[in-house]
Parts: structure tokens; C-alpha cells; sequence
């Protein structure tokens, strides 16, 4: 018998610059590979919270995600990144919940772009991935 929990996925990336097209094509990379490392179908998500670096207010990563096939009915949040002097600009996160059958050692939390230094035990662990 499989198993379901509830597993908690981490993920960042960023833009390069403040418009709405660069942060669709950020935010649309970072879902594409969420999906596919994870083998995830949308409808497992309970929920996602987007937040973003107070230099990025062209569009909101939530509306992005809320256009992707089964991402209608998924509970999703904006919030602005709490701004720390000399930290990542320009910079997307988002922190998804899900059910899953997969052990936390098998989830991949991707990290794009210049977003990659933020966590880089993950990035390590999941080059082989």
C-alpha cells in the first residue's frame, strides 16, 4: 500500500528585469521544472505561496501560475520577500505544498538562474537527479 503525506517543495529563481514578460518566463521555467523533476500533477497541490523581491511589482507570479493547465483550483498567495540590505534581487520564491506518495529524499526543490546560490546543499544533492 502506497503511502500519501504531505510534502513541502521550495523553489526560486529570477527575472531578468521588472516586466511582466520576464517574470512569465521566470516563473513559467521554474513551474515547468517543479512539474517535471517531481513527476507532479497539479491536482495534488494543496496550496502555493509565490513571493517575490520588492524590486519585481510588474505582475504577480500567482496570475502566472493560475493560467498553467490544473492550476485553477489551486490556492495561491502572493507576498513581497522580506527586503535584507545586499540580498538576491529580482528574485522569485515560492514554497508548495502537496500530497505525495514520494519520501522528502526523492523531491527535487529546483533553484534557477541566479537564484541557484540561495540553497546550494540542494543543488549538489540534485545534480544527479
Amino acid at each position: 500500500m502506497v503511502e500519501w503525506k504531505v510534502q513541502a517543495i521550495r523553489g526560486a529563481t529570477t527575472a531578468s528585469d521588472n516586466t511582466v514578460e520576464a517574470i512569465r518566463e521566470a516563473v513559467t521555467e521554474l513551474l515547468n521544472e517543479l512539474e517535471a523533476r517531481n513527476h507532479l500533477d497539479p491536482t495534488d497541490i494543496i496550496s502555493a505561496i509565490f513571493t517575490t523581491t520588492r524590486d519585481l511589482d510588474a505582475t504577480f507570479p500567482a496570475s502566472i501560475a493560475r493560467e498553467r493547465p490544473k492550476w485553477e483550483n489551486v490556492p495561491l498567495l502572493d507576498v513581497q520577500q522580506m527586503h535584507v540590505e545586499g540580498s538576491l534581487e529580482r528574485c522569485i520564491r515560492f514554497l508548495i505544498h502537496v500530497n505525495t506518495a514520494n519520501p522528502q529524499w526523492e523531491i527535487v526543490h529546483p533553484y534557477l538562474r541566479h537564484a541557484k546560490d540561495l540553497r546550494p546543499d540542494w543543488n549538489l544533492a540534485q545534480m544527479g537527479s
